[in-house]
């Protein structure tokens, strides 16, 4: 229960301080409903698709690449290295306050701000006539599975790769563009040529990508995205894993300065 209460009051100090940034927030929110209306006035001109049909297809790309890639990869690497150039961490080391709910707690304030994101975007998408095809339990779990990993891999680069906040657009636009692209977030996977094809298969955005787009857009049962879902599951495990160890391996290094 105590971690519960710690977890609770991380998660609750991170919002707040976002809140006070109100331009963060605003940006969080314009980003993804820009990309989303780009993207679904392309496809309704371009494939020759109705309003309803283009923003169920631009939707699920629009979520996994403009909404939960930088509010939970890109947020967490700034928390982190934020926390460690105001010093934040080694005033944590003198309270009773554990590692495990530090950790966790960054995790559920930028698992709320995806959440508030999924909202906005799946909003946005029903206004033009957009309609959740598929199981919005089974939807639900892939975006679950895509924020683990996501701040999996905000947990490893903020800690090992980034070392003030000059360092985080870069490290996420060298690390995430080419993979936001590569996953078919901006462009579909219907156009890229065989080759990419057989190197998006290692990449976890496409698989985000692919099942959320079968099962809100053609209405897919697990047993149609089973390779991504899976693939998925074992990569934000994965990344949790390897982010807690990056985590500690980091606190290591900042009681010894």
């Amino acid at each position: 229960m105590n971690y519960w209460h710690e977890t609770l009051a991380v998660a609750q100090r991170i919002l707040i301080e976002l809140g006070r940034r109100r331009r963060s927030l605003v940006f969080w929110g314009i980003f993804p409903i820009s990309v989303l209306l780009l993207n679904g006035y392309i496809l309704a001109e371009r494939a020759q698709l109705s309003m309803a049909q283009a923003f169920e297809n631009a939707a699920p790309s629009t979520l996994a690449g403009a909404a939960l890639f930088f509010s939970c990869l890109g947020g967490t690497v700034a928390t982190v290295v934020g926390e460690r150039e105001q010093q934040t961490l080694k005033r944590l080391f003198i309270s009773p306050l554990s590692g495990i709910s530090y950790f966790l707690g960054i995790f559920c304030a930028h698992s709320a701000i995806a959440g508030g994101q999924a909202v906005l975007v799946y909003a946005i998408a029903a206004c033009w006539g957009a309609k959740f095809q598929g199981s919005l339990v089974l939807g639900i779990l892939i975006i679950l599975q895509s924020i683990m990993a996501y701040v999996g891999v905000g947990f490893i680069l903020g800690t090992q790769f980034a070392r003030r906040t000059e360092d985080v657009n870069a490290l996420v636009a060298a690390f995430g563009v080419p993979l936001l692209i590569l996953g078919g977030a901006f462009l579909p996977t219907s156009l890229f040529p065989d080759t990419l094809l057989d190197i998006a298969q290692f990449n976890p955005i496409y698989h985000i990508n692919e099942a959320l787009l079968g099962v809100w857009a053609n209405g897919a049962g697990l047993a149609d995205i089973r390779e991504h879902f899976l693939f998925l599951g074992v990569f934000a495990l994965i990344m949790v894993v390897a982010g807690w160890l990056s985590y500690q391996r980091m606190l290591r290094v900042e009681r010894r300065l």
